[in-house]
């Protein structure tokens, strides 16, 4: 009994590490002079790493980035070091393929295990059959080195961006759907996390473009400036992707300033409603802090603004007004 209950613990253990294997980066160091075999050698490792999910690359002694005629061992730690690396195989032999070194690297304390595998000279292929081989010990390998290190920091989750102050800026383009034309506002946005997922949202927005109303002779200029709290799907992610969506409440200012000739009179005129806005849109992680957030809006303002122009008929504002903003922002 012991022995098939030792087999399942085995198995049971390497599932575990399955998915640490996945991320695992493996070197291939190519010989200085590889003939035929050394080459399909190469590539047969390469092919099977891909095939298992870990992740290869190659690497010529000779190349620019390799370690020429001086210490391996001491190259690849480097390289292991620096994180670039958390395993190599080195193929050995001068025309003929003679064994394949394996190095799997322990990032704390730092230390390397080295082992050799020889070719089976006596059969045919020897490249595929030492190539299989060879990604079958790695894999074993990997799998003692993470069974090695201490269970807390084995199990410990993936860290998520800690809970801090996000902020952004951009540009807004804001329209309504009856007679005030596009308008270019400047915005800021604050954002606070306030669960895994959801934040409370701060925005502001105004000093931009005044579109004109009306045509010659008689026209209105209309400014518009907004400020919003509300909450939001905003809150830091470790996601490429995140959707952005949100609803809020504030103050919509909307100031029209008349221009007429004579004998007709011109009227300026500032209105202050309440304002509500829906929003949906996303958010693309542009590296650990930064993100670029792409938004479209929709604000309903009560009492929302009427502006009469002569010869040009009535135009509103805020029944509804439609926006679309992009904001690069980071979390600070």
């Amino acid at each position: 009994m012991a022995r098939p209950a030792s087999a399942a613990l085995l198995a049971w253990l390497a599932c575990l590490s399955s998915s640490r294997l996945e991320a695992a980066t493996v070197m291939i160091l190519d010989p200085s002079s590889p003939s035929a075999e050394l080459t399909e050698t190469v590539s047969r490792l390469h092919g099977e790493l891909l095939s298992v999910g870990l992740a290869a690359t190659i690497v010529n002694r000779d190349s620019a980035g390799g370690p020429g005629g001086g210490s391996v061992g001491a190259w690849l730690q480097g390289r292991a070091s620096e994180g670039g690396i958390d395993a190599a195989i080195e193929v050995l032999g001068n025309e003929r393929l003679e064994a394949v070194d394996i190095w799997v690297f322990r990032p704390t304390p730092p230390k390397a295990t080295v082992v050799r595998l020889s070719a089976e000279q006596a059969g045919e292929n020897a490249p595929a059959r030492l190539a299989i081989r060879a990604v079958d010990r790695l894999r074993s390998l990997l799998i003692e080195r993470d069974l090695d290190r201490p269970m807390s920091v084995r199990a410990a989750p993936a860290a998520g961006p800690a809970a801090r102050i996000g902020f952004e800026v951009g540009g807004a383009m804001l329209t309504s759907l009856d007679g005030v034309g596009p308008a270019i506002l400047p915005v800021v946005r604050v954002d606070v996390p306030a669960g895994r997922r959801l934040g409370v949202q701060a925005e502001l927005a105004g000093f931009g473009t005044r579109p004109t109303v009306g045509g010659p002779g008689s026209s209105a200029r209309v400014a518009q400036q907004y400020g919003l709290l509300g909450v939001c799907v905003c809150a830091p992610s470790t996601s490429r992707v995140q959707p952005v969506l949100g609803l809020s409440a504030g103050a919509l200012r909307t100031a029209a300033e008349g221009q007429a000739n004579a004998p007709l009179e011109a009227h300026s005129v500032v209105q202050w409603s309440f304002l509500l806005e829906a929003t949906a849109g996303a958010r693309v992680r542009l590296g650990t802090q930064a993100h670029l957030t792409l938004a479209a809006h929709v604000q309903v303002a009560q009492p929302y603004l009427a502006i009469r122009v002569v010869n040009a008929g009535t135009a509103t504002s805020g029944r509804p007004n439609l926006l679309l903003t992009v904001a690069v922002g980071e979390w600070l």
